[in-house]
Order: structure tokens, then sequence, then C-alpha cells
């Protein structure tokens, strides 16, 4: 498979690309965990989430 006179331009693209991508999903997986040890943090401080909440009637 030849890529022609501009091969090096086109894999180092690729190779950029997909070291961005695994970055970000390295990034976002270490977010959720960081926002779940938060949230149960906040939680055994006695913070409820408001969906927890009973609802309230609005007549």
């Amino acid at each position: 498979m030849s890529l022609g006179p501009y091969a090096s331009f086109i894999v180092t693209s690729y190779v950029l690309v997909t070291a961005v991508v695994l970055l970000l999903i390295v990034w976002i997986i270490a977010d959720h965990r960081r926002q779940q040890a938060r949230l149960r943090e906040l939680e055994a401080n006695g913070v409820t989430r408001r969906s927890g909440r009973s609802t309230v009637d609005m007549r």
C-alpha cells in the first residue's frame, strides 16, 4: 500500500488523532470516578440529591 509523497503527514495525523481520542477516553473515565467519589463523600456528609426528595404538591 503506497500513500504517496504525503505518507508521513497521513500517518502522523492518524497517530495524533488516535492519541488525542485515547487521552479523552482516559480523562472521561478518571473524571467519572472523581465525580462518583465526590458524590459518595457528599452523601456521607448528609447532603441528599434533589431527585431523592419526595415530590411537592404544586396545586
